[in-house]
């Protein structure tokens, strides 16, 4: 088991004796969606904690995408109850790197792999998203790829 598997447990239990309704439900999501995944996997795969990152990381998406659709459709207080989902989850992701530093790291990556124009972004792409694993969200690295490209 990984370490951040380890930590969903332990902060579950806490969840669970100090009655913290919105944590537990979301710590009881998040193992539950921890153990399907393992179970889709097969019964002797270990999760790594990167499994553990890009599963929160999508669920985090996936919240902020349902906040944005009920803000759109007025129910406010149901955006809201999203975000405090996403608070949540987010103690589970790695810090988050600025728009400066992910351009930074582009144009490292870009000048490694000698790409120069907008037909190389799947080099780039392929090149820096692992470098980055679950530090930037990968409409801003695609964004900023595009404009450093594009020059």
């Amino acid at each position: 088991m990984s370490t951040l598997t380890d930590r969903v447990s332990a902060d579950l239990k806490t969840a669970m004796k100090e009655h913290r309704e919105l944590e537990l439900s979301v710590f009881r999501m998040l193992k539950a969606e921890l153990q399907k995944f393992q179970a889709d996997k097969g019964v002797s795969y270990e999760l790594s904690d990167d499994d553990v990152i890009s599963l929160v990381g999508r669920l985090v998406k996936q919240r902020r995408e349902a906040a944005e659709q009920y803000k759109a459709a007025g129910a406010d207080d149901r955006a809201e109850s999203e975000l405090a989902e996403i608070e949540v989850l987010d103690a589970y992701l790695p810090a988050q790197l600025s728009a400066e530093e992910v351009e930074t790291l582009v144009r490292e990556t870009a000048a490694e792999i000698g790409a120069a124009a907008p037909k190389d972004m799947g080099r780039v792409m392929k090149a820096v998203m692992p470098r980055l694993k679950g530090q930037a969200d990968g409409m801003l690295v695609k964004d900023v790829v595009m404009r450093v490209l594009q020059g």
